[in-house]
C-alpha cells in the first residue's frame, strides 16, 4: 500500500536514484567508447546546462533524460560499436549485480530503495535494448545494434 508517508520515498528515488542510474547507463556507454579510442559527451537530464565535469553535463532537468554522442571511434569495428551501444545495459547489468552481491555479503540491507534501483536499471536495460526508433529520429541501443549487425554501423550514435 501507497500512503502520504512514503512520498519521501518516492520523490527521493525519483530524483537521486533515477539520475544515478541514468549517470551508470550513460558512463557504460563511455567506458566502451574510450576503451576503443573515442570521446565522449554525457549529458544528465535535459535543459539548460547547470553544470560541467569533465565530458559530464548536468542539466536543469537532471531527472528526466540522459543521452551521450561520440565523435568516431579509432578502432571502427562492427564489435567496438556494439560494445559502445551495448556499454549502457551493460553497467546497469553489472550494477545490479554489485548491488545484489552487497546485500548478499551484508554490507548493503535491502530496502524499497535496494529494490528500485534494481527496477530503475532493470527498466533501463529493458528499453534501451527494444529495438525502435525514438520520436527524435535516433534509434535505441538495441536498434543501433541491430543497424550495426546488418550495415557495419548506425547512422546515429547512442542515444539513451
Amino acid at each position: 500500500m501507497f500512503g502520504f508517508g512514503d512520498l519521501w520515498k518516492f520523490f527521493l528515488s525519483f530524483f537521486l536514484l533515477l539520475p544515478i542510474v541514468t549517470l551508470i547507463h550513460e558512463m557504460g556507454h563511455y567506458f566502451f567508447a574510450r576503451l576503443f579510442g573515442g570521446n565522449m559527451e554525457i549529458n544528465i537530464g535535459s535543459g539548460k546546462s547547470l553544470l560541467r565535469v569533465g565530458p559530464i553535463r548536468l542539466n536543469r532537468v537532471y531527472f528526466w533524460d540522459g543521452w551521450c554522442q561520440y565523435e568516431a571511434l579509432r578502432h571502427e569495428t562492427k564489435f567496438a560499436n556494439i560494445m559502445v551501444y551495448a556499454g549502457g545495459s551493460i553497467a546497469n547489468l553489472v550494477s545490479i549485480l554489485v548491488v545484489n552481491g552487497l546485500i548478499y555479503a551484508g554490507v548493503f540491507e535491502a530496502s524499497i530503495f535496494t529494490y528500485q534501483f534494481a527496477y530503475f536499471s532493470f527498466y533501463f536495460v529493458f528499453f534501451s535494448l527494444f529495438p525502435i526508433d525514438h520520436p527524435n529520429g535516433y534509434p535505441s541501443d538495441g536498434k543501433a545494434i541491430i543497424n550495426v549487425f546488418r550495415y557495419g554501423k548506425s547512422d546515429y550514435h547512442p542515444q539513451s
